[in-house]
């Protein structure tokens, strides 16, 4: 049996973020925009057995899989060095003093 990563393996951060854009609100509302319809050739989103077609949304103005994935280990999944353990009271004072900050924590 192998060891355990000490990092999050960055297939499994891809793989969340694909999950996380397949039920996204923005996804779902581009599909409701076009009717279900392909926006080039007008195909209608079907599931009848012999007549699938699925559709796909795609990002026109591509996706930087890497930069993404690397802004989430520079922010969210850093080193544990800089990271701090709190209790709830503490981390909410904490928040507290620095509410005109963008903390997302």
């Amino acid at each position: 049996m192998g060891r355990k990563l000490l990092t999050t393996p960055r297939s499994r951060i891809r793989s969340w973020l694909r999950k996380l854009w397949m039920m996204s609100r923005e996804r779902a509302s581009a599909i409701k925009r076009e009717n279900g319809c392909c926006e080039r050739c007008g195909a209608k989103q079907s599931v009848a057995k012999g007549r699938e077609v699925l559709l796909e949304v795609h990002h026109r103005n591509g996706i930087k899989w890497e930069e993404l994935i690397d802004l989430i280990f520079r922010y969210l999944l850093c080193d544990p060095k800089d990271l701090e353990v709190l209790c709830k009271k503490c981390h909410g004072e904490l928040h507290k003093q620095h509410e005109h900050d963008d903390w997302l924590d």
